[in-house]
């Protein structure tokens, strides 16, 4: 397995305030220097890098900057996170559109992975009909994936309609989309992330791993929350998982690269063993 690190701890994850009023254009953002945070996760020893959409799109026009920064911090450009509500008809065709654009963004940059979260919760209430317009919906994200020559794959989220293992077994039976087990996020919807991840090892493309706090549902660096990490690198063994786990840590008050090279010290540990 090859280790990559998500951007996301330098400045957080915010979306683009255009959003609020063109769907269209709702892209997710880390307000952080990305230049700093590629040349960090290099300095921290992985080999691979998770963006935001939103954050390509800045250099959309000058994609030889960010390959530049790529190239001097040494590290590929692995997956772009992208996400939608996915269940409300008449925007949907919008959120496509602003996924097309993430998926070519993505190829453009060397991506192999496109990974998408969403599922909106309602106002008043989830209905069935809310789980198969999300399978559809992510069917066709696997299908623009595919005409850009990469994969998607799903990540389970707090606060969409996929948090707990009944929500996510309501879900994956019922679209071809590969998963990408979040494992902190599995844990605080009340999973057990490494029977998770057996139960669906023939989906799983695509890897994020953190660590959590359950009694406070604060996501830590690997190794200072109660997850059992052995136990699930275990499962992703057994699994025959042999691609990229990319380490994410979604907020943190101390230096972002001192957590990224503390988590990379606890999983090549697991790793090892």
């Amino acid at each position: 397995m090859r280790l990559g690190y998500c951007s996301i701890t330098w400045g957080g994850v915010v979306g683009h305030p255009t959003g609020v009023t063109s769907v269209k254009d709702l892209f997710y953002l880390t307000h952080g220097d990305m230049r700093q945070a590629v040349t960090d996760i290099g300095e921290a020893g992985y080999e691979g890098v998770e963006m935001f959409d939103g954050n390509l799109v800045e250099f959309a026009d000058r994609p030889e900057v960010l390959a530049g920064h790529l190239h001097d911090a040494g590290l590929e450009l692995v997956s772009v996170y992208s996400g939608a509500n996915f269940i409300y008809p008449d925007i949907l065709p919008d959120e496509l559109d602003r996924i097309r654009r993430s998926a070519a963004l993505a190829a453009q940059f060397g991506a192999e992975r496109l990974v998408i979260g969403g599922g909106a919760r309602r106002a008043a209430g989830t209905t069935d009909d809310d789980y198969r317009r999300l399978a559809d919906s992510l069917n066709e994200v696997a299908d623009i994936a595919e005409s850009q020559g990469i994969e998607a794959s799903y990540h389970p989220h707090l606060s969409t309609i996929v948090e707990s293992p009944e929500e996510l077994d309501r879900l994956l039976p019922n679209t071809r989309i590969g998963f990408c087990p979040d494992v902190a996020h599995l844990a605080a919807g009340g999973g057990d992330p490494a029977a998770i991840i057996r139960s669906y090892g023939d989906r799983i493309n695509h890897v994020h791993l953190k660590d959590l706090t359950r009694a406070s549902v604060s996501f830590q660096p690997l190794g200072d929350g109660d997850l059992d990490l052995a136990g699930i690198v275990g499962a992703l063994r057994e699994t025959g998982y042999d691609g990229w786990l990319m380490v994410e840590l979604d907020e943190y008050d101390g230096d972002p690269k001192e957590a990224a090279e503390r988590s990379g010290e606890a999983v090549r540990r697991l790793l090892a063993d």
